[in-house]
């Protein structure tokens, strides 16, 4: 049968699964697997079977395959892939995508078997503080391992396409991450905390130290802001870092911890003063899109990543990485209310067309014809030889 007459079918590896939706990469998973499958693409995705009581093989028209994992802090995630690369290899999908960079090494598995494959490496995990010593080689090893295995490389942004071209001499192809406008919501999981629309701060992320929460907080508490500062996330275990911010004592904070009803989540983006993204290493930050369809007044850590994302200050301010110029800004947002209002009113607007989930299904679906196509032209050659039909 020719290749143009076969359904093509994608393997997705790396995330936790679907439609289990917990962090970015799963998020991708969903959004992306759906709209393949109403492009008539058979999409399978490999789900960490620990976190599914449940284990239908069908959800929505996507196929599910749950894998075993070695479940630790460190291997959970590593071995997950480990097992569902394996599975897939010796499966009929014609393209696997992974996500995640500390994958890298596994592309050495699918190139043995000959399948087609590309790796969404992500941000520059190897920098992260949580990572260091150890586990900071290992993830920068493990990235320049995926330029060499897989036969595409995906960055989610341009700051980090000419990363990986400077750090490891790879081509990658930019495809960002998706978002979806919001309207606003009804404040009423606002102010049921006796809090009134536009008298908070917010800040949406991980108490991990490169989120830079610490920085923020000390920044606002040292202003002379009356407004609170509300912060919306946690780490799933027990953590120094994110208990001490925790056990400050202060009237204006209120830690939420995970808020996990998605109308609620939406209120508290929808009807803050200004939100702040703390996030330093990484390429398209779901939060911030979040920020930006929600209708938010941004104010970020100046990175690259955050200049690109709000187009060099269209669509938001940047603070450098000091107390001092946190509590500045915390200041100069509350004597600007007109700048801030302006904002809001244009930050929708930031969510251009690479942001937009349908465009970037488009792009992955002609990175994932284009390796079907090479690889089955290349098989069928490699064929052809061993028959002796080409000398």
């Amino acid at each position: 049968m020719e290749a143009s007459q076969r359904k093509l079918k994608v393997a997705i590896m790396g995330a936790k699964g679907y439609p289990y939706v917990y962090g970015g990469y799963d998020t991708m998973v969903k959004e992306l697997g759906e709209r393949l499958v109403l492009k008539g693409v058979h999409v399978r995705v490999y789900n960490h079977k620990a976190l599914f009581v449940e284990k239908p093989r069908y959800v929505n028209g996507i196929e599910c395959i749950y894998t075993p994992a070695i479940e630790s802090k460190y291997f959970t995630q590593l071995s997950h892939t480990f097992f569902s690369m394996i599975h897939a290899c010796l499966s009929d999908v014609d393209v696997i995508f992974v996500v995640n960079s500390g994958n890298g090494p596994f592309g050495l598995i699918s190139r043995f078997f000959r399948k087609a494959t590309l790796i969404n490496v992500d941000g520059l995990e190897w920098l992260r503080p949580k990572w260091r010593g150890l586990g900071s080689k290992y993830f920068f090893w493990a990235s320049k391992m995926a330029t060499k295995y897989y036969d595409r490389i995906i960055n989610d942004s341009d700051e980090m396409q000419r990363v990986y071209k400077e750090l490891f001499n790879a081509e990658s192809k930019v495809i960002a991450y998706g978002a979806n406008p919001k309207e606003e919501v009804e404040p009423s999981p606002v102010m049921k905390w006796g809090i009134e629309p536009q008298d908070y701060f917010l800040i949406v992320g991980r108490l991990v130290p490169d989120n830079n929460a610490d920085l923020i907080i000390q920044g606002f508490l040292n202003s002379d802001s009356k407004r609170k500062l509300v912060i919306v996330g946690d780490v799933p275990y027990l953590d120094d870092y994110a208990q001490v911010l925790k056990n400050i004592e202060d009237d204006r904070l209120l830690f939420l911890g995970y808020v996990t009803d998605p109308i609620d989540l939406a209120a508290w983006y929808t009807h803050c003063y200004a939100y702040f993204h703390g996030h330093e290493y990484g390429g398209t930050n779901p939060a911030m899109l979040k920020a930006l369809g929600y209708g938010c007044a941004i104010l970020a850590l100046d990175t690259p990543f955050n200049q690109e994302m709000l187009q060099e200050g269209k669509h938001g301010w940047y603070f450098k990485k000091s107390v001092d110029s946190v509590k500045d800004i915390v200041e100069a947002a509350e004597n600007s209310q007109e700048r801030m209002d302006y904002f809001r009113k244009t930050a929708r607007e930031g969510l251009v067309k690479k942001y937009n989930w349908d465009h970037v299904t488009d792009q992955y679906l002609e990175v994932f014809e284009e390796l079907a196509g090479f690889k089955i032209e290349k098989v069928s050659t490699e064929k052809r030889k061993l028959e002796g039909v080409d000398n």
